[in-house]
């Protein structure tokens, strides 16, 4: 998961492109747009933390850096 990546999807991309994203990396075809990453698992990832911190941002009201927080404090929580 590289931060940067996010970020730049999360500024460049709409909710709605997003999810297209994830559907077409799910069913093993290329996204209309670029997704950076070693392979489809770490691009699957970054477009995942986009669409949950995009839609924080909407739901709370919160900014990107508070947004972004919130992700990987649920993601240290799944990896323990």
């Amino acid at each position: 998961m590289k931060i940067p990546v996010i970020k730049r999807l999360v500024e460049s991309q709409t909710l709605e492109s997003l999810v297209a994203a994830e559907e077409a990396l799910l069913d093993e075809r290329a996204p209309a747009f670029e997704v950076e990453g070693e392979d489809e698992g770490e691009q699957l990832t970054h477009v995942f933390a986009a669409i949950f911190i995009l839609n924080h941002m909407k739901d709370h009201g919160s900014e990107f850096k508070n947004a972004l927080r919130e992700y990987t404090n649920k993601v240290r929580v799944s990896i323990s």
